[in-house]
């Protein structure tokens, strides 16, 4: 016979005193009527599942093998294997090898030997069965380092403290009444029992009932006590009523590992959810973003023109209305895009995920370049807009000055033609003939003159079609027509001139005062013409100096007046002699200069016209200075805002960059700082929208250059631009700094040793380091490398956490997620893994129902339309693979 005597150690003893076999209390028959019950009951929970079970427990054990099967399945352990012969001594080697690992457990067996269990005695297999209870379901009960049974005893009085009609002092008469198990039930679970309050303490028969009913339902728990026994019996037996309370026991602190478990899985799908917003709410802006910028730029770049200035002016208007209205919202969203991906990347650093890489051509960089881009062609349509209103308003002036030009030379040559093809001379005397060559010689000297007037025509002309005049044709029509008439008259001229020289031998008589009058009157008279058109010519004019120019000039016209006094009185005495000449010898058809068709009332008609519009020009010109004056008061109206604005902006962006990286005082003073400078800032905006109605009524007045400031409009406009990305750059910053603190509990010293470190060694003061500068800094603080390869390699790996883009240089909050990445506690895979495995009951595989039962249920259909089917051949139909779903939340994965 195999016995298990062990010296008794009230150190390692379960019960105390009461854990020696009472063998006086097992002789009472309702004693061993209850234990024997309430121990089968037992059994048969754990033995169910492995397929079985025990009807009766002094026969059922007695061949060791139920025994062993027990033991393996309440310890998680293989014990060796059992001998399948049915001879007694193959039952006593089975009961012994249950024995031996009982004992191996550390559990003191008194007086219980396997002959005992192999004969059915029914004292010592209750009692083994006891060790067994006490050993592997109260044993490992602990509360406020109390164990056993004192421990399941204050578990008891704890969780029945708030109510008032129990009172635990024990595991026998306390349960009598049934309202502790109703207690405990109601504690957990007070849904099981929501009329808990109409409960009395003289029905103990329903209260035990109503218990045993409800746990063997909801709680799993077989009913191992019977309602009359416990009534009926003075003392109940306290090892029955033992063994069932620990039942409760593990159910509920099963419940609470199965709540933290299905709290545990919340958190990370909460985070999870959170950043799969996010990173759609980037990669939606980001198309949005994109898809504008590639609508606009071909807008921005067509080059198209109507050759109309107030089309052009109308592209122009739009040209306004876009930087006015559409860019601005743009603008913010990019802004957004930059916000929204720096604090994704800070949350997922701090959950423990992967970095967040966007769509192919979405990256901030992508975006950053294709605004770029935009910005490129923004400068190129509106040069090219002002220069196309230079050309037209160019166009026009010419055109209308090729017109005037035209109409007067046409004026000119009309009947030039038929005049020099006239053969008068045939039929004239000498003095006749002598008359109409000098009248043609008159003739050839005006042509002489009238050829400068032709070739500013021709060049006009030219110049119209080099500029794309739109109605080039007909200038071209007209000024070849100019062309071919002037190459006829000087054809004609020469014909004519032939013809009077050959006549010339016939007929002499010149009179000097008409020959002396035609050969003075005709180019006086062509300078008459020429000051009259140019008293009359049109100009235009950018900047003061062009006319003070012109009005310079026409003063030295001016100064030429009196010399041309003196020619014209000159001229008209000609007129005079001849008509006194006339009157004393009493002439006939002498009075008629043949020379020229000049008379001295168109002499005399033409100097009154060009001293009229002398006056008439010093107005014109006038004008023009008051026009070019108050030009010069926009320029510097614009000039002494854009002076003011301008280094405002500088300051400001430069005192952003300083708080940035040399921040004085805690964080939240950083944060307040920047708020308030982004409340000035966009208190500021009214200065800008000055600037834009300055320079619109700038760009009205064709005004394009401004020597009074180094700043343009657009130069102006790009700063503010960056001073609004800037602050709000700047920001986030700091409250993903903040969130990192609070996160890490970094304390604000150490984070201002990081900044100071981190400012050190930015020189440039770009708000970030290059490698060799953060390999530096690291040093700095500490940070030891080993020589050679195996550093490099190391500092590269470094460097692919800090730097996972490729960007080629470390940002702030990335070195400071690097120096503080050792302290963060942040759930892992594993983790994870494990919570999911207490929610499937240590299954590897959960079903639909499971997740439905404990998870929220919009965070349940999250992991039932995400979880991939179990394909193990343990499976039961729709189970989920939990694992690698965990394993998909931490790694390369399309979550």
């Amino acid at each position: 016979m195999a016995e298990y005597e062990y010296d008794y150690d009230p150190q390692q003893d379960y019960m105390g005193q009461e854990d020696e076999w009472e063998r006086e209390g097992l002789l009472d028959p309702a004693w061993e009527r209850q234990q024997r019950k309430t121990f089968t009951a037992w059994c048969n929970s754990h033995l169910r599942k492995a397929g079985t079970q025990i009807e009766f427990i002094e026969e059922d054990f007695r061949n060791g093998l139920k025994l062993m099967l027990l033991l393996e399945v309440i310890s998680g352990e293989r014990l060796p294997k059992p001998d399948r012969g049915k001879l007694r001594f193959h039952q006593i080697a089975n009961v012994n090898k249950a024995l031996d690992f009982i004992a191996s457990k550390g559990v003191k067996l008194v007086s219980i030997g396997a002959e005992e269990i192999v004969d059915g005695n029914v004292k010592m297999t209750l009692g083994m069965i006891w060790t067994i209870i006490l050993r592997f379901a109260i044993q490992d009960i602990s509360v406020e380092e109390s164990s056993s049974k004192e421990g399941l005893l204050l578990w008891c009085q704890r969780k029945t403290a708030p109510y008032k009609n129990v009172n635990v002092q024990n595991f026998h008469t306390s349960w009598k009444d049934g309202l502790a198990f109703c207690a405990l039930i109601h504690r957990h679970r007070p849904e099981l029992i929501p009329n808990y309050h109409e409960l009395r303490k003289d029905d103990p028969i329903g209260n035990l009932n109503l218990a045993f009913e409800i746990a063997e339902k909801y709680l799993d728990i077989p009913k191992m006590l019977d309602a009359e026994d416990i009534v009926n019996t003075a003392r109940p037996d306290e090892k029955a009523i033992m063994t069932y309370v620990s039942c409760y026991y593990h159910a509920f602190s099963g419940l609470q590992k199965a709540e933290t478990a299905a709290n545990r899985i919340c958190k990370v799908l909460r985070v999870n959810q959170e950043n799969e917003r996010l990173m759609e709410e980037y990669e939606r802006l980001a198309s949005d973003l994109l898809e504008w910028i590639r609508k606009t730029i071909p807008w921005l770049e067509n080059r198209t023109r109507d050759n109309t200035l107030p089309g052009t002016q109308h592209k122009l208007e739009e040209f306004r209305d876009y930087r006015r209205k559409h860019k601005p919202p743009k603008l913010e969203d990019k802004s957004k895009l930059e916000i929204i991906f720096n604090t994704l990347q800070t949350k997922l650093r701090l959950s423990n995920r992967p970095a967040y890489m966007p769509s192919e051509g979405k990256m901030v960089a992508d975006i950053a370049n294709a605004w770029k881009k935009l910005e490129f062609a923004e400068k190129g349509f509106e040069e090219w807009l002002l220069a196309e209103l230079r050309r037209l308003e160019r166009l026009d002036h010419l055109a209308r000055k090729f017109k005037h030009k035209s109409d007067i030379h046409e004026e000119w040559t009309e009947g030039k033609e038929v005049m020099l093809q006239d053969t008068d001379f045939k039929n004239c005397n000498l003095y006749e003939l002598k008359a109409l060559r000098k009248k043609h010689e008159a003739f050839e000297s005006d042509l002489a003159a009238h050829q400068d007037r032709v070739e500013q025509i021709a060049a006009i002309a030219q110049e119209l079609n080099n500029l794309e005049y739109n109605d080039a044709d007909a200038v071209n029509e007209r000024c070849q027509r100019i062309c071919d008439q002037w190459d006829r008259l000087g054809a004609l001229t020469q014909k004519r001139r032939n013809a009077l020289d050959e006549a010339e031998k016939i007929l002499e008589r010149v009179d000097q005062y008409h020959l002396e009058f035609a050969k003075r009157a005709a180019p006086f008279n062509n300078w008459m013409d020429g000051a009259k058109e140019d008293l009359v010519d049109m100009f235009i004019v950018h900047t003061m100096d062009e006319i003070q120019g012109l009005i310079d000039a026409h003063e030295a016209f001016k100064m030429t007046l009196p010399e041309a006094d003196k020619e014209f009185n000159a001229i008209m005495m000609c007129i005079t002699e001849v008509q006194r000449i006339v009157q004393q010898l009493d002439l006939k058809g002498v009075t008629i200069n043949p020379y020229t068709n000049i008379t001295g009332e168109e002499l005399k008609q033409k100097w009154q016209d060009v001293n009229n519009l002398v006056p008439q020009r010093d107005s014109v010109l006038q004008q023009e200075m008051v026009r070019q004056q108050n030009h010069e008061r926009l320029r510097r109206q614009f000039a002494q805002k854009a002076n003011s604005v301008g280094p405002w902006i500088e300051k400001q962006a430069e005192a952003i960059a300083t708080i940035g990286m040399q921040m004085q005082g805690t964080l939240e003073d950083a944060m307040l700082k920047l708020k308030n400078m982004e409340a000035q800032i966009m208190a500021y905006k009214p200065n800008m929208d000055e600037l834009e109605t300055y320079n619109q009524a700038i760009q009205e007045s064709l005004v394009f250059e401004n020597k009074h400031t180094q700043y343009t409009m657009e130069t102006l406009r790009v700063g503010w631009e960056q001073l609004l990305t800037s602050i709000a750059r700047t920001i986030n910053e700091v409250e993903n700094q903040i969130l990192t603190r609070e996160a890490k509990g970094i304390p604000e010293e150490k984070l201002q040793e990081f900044r100071a470190s981190f400012s050190h060694f930015d020189k440039k003061r770009t708000l970030a380091l290059e490698p060799e500068s953060f390999r530096q800094c690291l040093l700095s603080m500490g940070y030891h490398f080993n020589p050679g390869r195996e550093g490099d390699a190391e500092f590269a790996h470094i460097l692919g956490v800090v730097d996972p883009n490729g960007s080629g240089y470390v940002t702030f909050q990335a070195f400071l997620d690097f120096m503080t990445r050792e302290t963060t506690d942040s759930d892992t895979a594993e983790q994870v893994m494990q919570s999911f495995k207490i929610l499937a009951g240590d299954k590897p595989y959960i079903t639909q129902e499971e997740l439905r039962r404990e998870l929220p249920p919009d965070q349940a259909e999250y992991c039932i339309a995400r979880m991939t089917p179990y394909m193990g051949g343990d499976g039961v139909p729709g189970a989920l693979d939990y694992i690698s779903f965990a394993t998909a939340l931490y790694g390369e994965s399309d979550l």
